[in-house]
């Protein structure tokens, strides 16, 4: 009893303390959660080293709106950059409040990051924002600008998206639609949500199972969201390929009972005179191996080793969309990689498109063999620059995990202007060499022009080396994303990304495209 008492004494000291600290929350008032229409604002705050906040223009204008409330709870709560506070019913227009912690205003280019790092800290304020509210089921969503328009609307767009295709519609989390709140450069706002949600298809493709994606399905969907845009999209098939005499291409899909499907796509919105850009976008809807087989474990993500080829229907949405004044084509050879009785084996040789003979020891490296075809294919076309995307090599994985795509070029200026393209969209790039002594190993054979595996290591630069064999004259690139597929984006630089299947780096391709057309 002593000690009961000691304890109700002490409790009678500290009793107007704490009526204290309950007064200066009064401007936090009840929410109540059973309003089905909830509206949230999400509004911005620079935070320094030491955590001082800094309202921006359009927070401190709200501010003043509800007579300094908002910055009055944010001294009680603290902000951290890349974090949020909730506070409910501070004005009549929203039912919450989010404010997110921006990061230092004076952030800009990074060169030892190689990054704009003001947009990427936008970026993933908006999209920490953003969630904080989905979380609360709101469903009307507002979005300051940040001070970039574009990087608050990327992020928005990319950190709510969620696959949910095959969930129960009841268990699905709902999205939220974005709204922009007193955003000045619209025309910013709403060029980024048509990139970022070009990323989304992106991702949509990549995390559809192989079974719900074939290559047949990959056509249909090339021509439902391109054609509406102006886009042309033709599908060939089994017999136009074997009329091209796309040998490698027909080998890869002999083994699936999954009838094989070339998509080109044309956009020709610039000059008549002018020669295309050209992308090539690796289609394997869903890869074992072969007779090469993998390992079950993690083989589920091979549905997504089309994702070169979704990046090119996602960039050619986007710069349709945009309306950029460029001529551009998109050609992916989508197929299945299995094993068969009629499947391609190790030591098989095959005849390319250009005539070359190509000896396959290892079925496992397919997405070299389609593009090759490909390759020859775009030459035809007579291109002023030629781009392939392709989730070609896991040691591509291991040189650079998730944080870059490794880039393959004969061109140094457009290489420039990739390297360019990613440091804007936080979605980075990184050179690889083209040395002749790649090639070496795949070309110095008595029996046949080359075989499709290097030997004594270099994979990624092996694989390159290969695709060089094949690639129209003139200016090329190849991207290999194998790293950037799909992975945790959080520890890879990109937080405002969930997990799963990334759609890196559509982005950065339409970033330089446009770069490119306003030349």
């Amino acid at each position: 009893m002593g000690m009961l008492s000691l304890w109700l004494r002490e409790m009678a000291v500290f009793r107007p303390l704490c009526r204290i600290t309950l007064t200066k929350r009064i401007f936090i008032r009840t929410y109540s959660s059973s309003n089905k229409n909830k509206k949230g604002v999400v509004l911005g705050a620079f935070v320094d080293e030491n955590n001082n906040v800094k309202l921006t223009k359009t927070a401190k204008g709200f501010d003043e709106s509800i007579k300094g409330v908002l910055l009055e709870n944010l001294k009680i709560s603290g902000l951290k950059k890349g974090s949020s506070r909730l506070f409910y019913k501070l004005s009549p227009d929203f039912d919450v409040v989010a404010v997110v912690g921006i990061g230092k205003e004076d952030a800009g280019y990074n060169p030892s990051e190689d990054i704009d790092e003001r947009k990427q800290n936008i970026r993933t304020a908006a999209a920490v924002g953003c969630k904080s509210l989905q979380e609360l089921e709101v469903s009307t969503l507002c979005l300051e600008s940040l001070t970039d328009a574009a990087a608050a609307a990327e992020g928005a767009a990319l950190g709510l998206w969620l696959y949910q295709e095959f969930k129960n519609t009841k268990k699905r989390k709902k999205i939220p639609e974005i709204n922009g709140y007193e955003v000045e450069d619209k025309e910013d706002w709403d060029s980024a949500m048509i990139t970022a949600n070009a990323q989304n298809l992106v991702r949509h493709l990549a995390e559809t199972p192989s079974n719900h994606l074939t290559p047949t399905a990959f056509a249909n969907v090339a021509e439902k969201e391109l054609t509406e845009h102006g886009v042309e999209v033709c599908s060939y098939d089994q017999s136009w390929a074997k009329n091209k005499k796309m040998g490698a291409f027909l080998a890869v899909s002999q083994g699936s009972k999954e009838p094989l499907r070339f998509v080109e796509m044309k956009y020709l919105n610039g000059n008549k005179e002018d020669k295309p850009f050209v992308l090539v976008g690796k289609g394997v809807t869903f890869d074992t191996g072969g007779i090469s087989i993998k390992p079950a474990a993690g083989m589920e993500e091979m549905r997504a080793d089309m994702s070169g080829a979704a990046c090119v229907l996602g960039t050619m949405k986007a710069v349709s969309q945009l309306g950029l004044k460029i001529n551009l084509i998109g050609l992916t050879p989508l197929c299945e990689n299995m094993p068969s009785g009629s499947a391609i084996k190790p030591g098989d040789i095959v005849q390319a498109m250009n005539g070359k003979y190509i000896q396959i020891d290892n079925t496992d490296a397919e997405g070299r063999l389609i593009l090759a075809d490909a390759l020859c294919y775009a030459s035809s076309l007579s291109p002023k620059l030629t781009v392939d995307i392709a989730t070609l090599t896991g040691a591509m994985r291991i040189a650079l995990g998730g944080v870059f795509s490794g880039v393959f070029s004969t061109s140094t200026p457009m290489w420039e202007e990739l390297r360019k393209a990613g440091s804007v969209t936080g979605d980075r790039v990184w050179r690889f060499p083209l040395a002749n002594a790649y090639s070496t190993s795949l070309v110095e054979h008595t029996g046949v022009d080359l075989i499709n595996i290097g030997k004594g290591g270099g994979g990624a630069c092996t694989a390159a080396a290969f695709l060089k064999e094949f690639a129209p004259k003139g200016d090329w690139m190849h991207l290999d994303i194998a790293g950037v597929m799909g992975s945790d984006q959080k520890l890879m630089g990109i937080p405002y990304l969930s997990g799963g299947m990334s759609g890196r780096p559509t982005r950065t391709l339409v970033q330089f495209l446009t770069q490119i057309a306003c030349k």
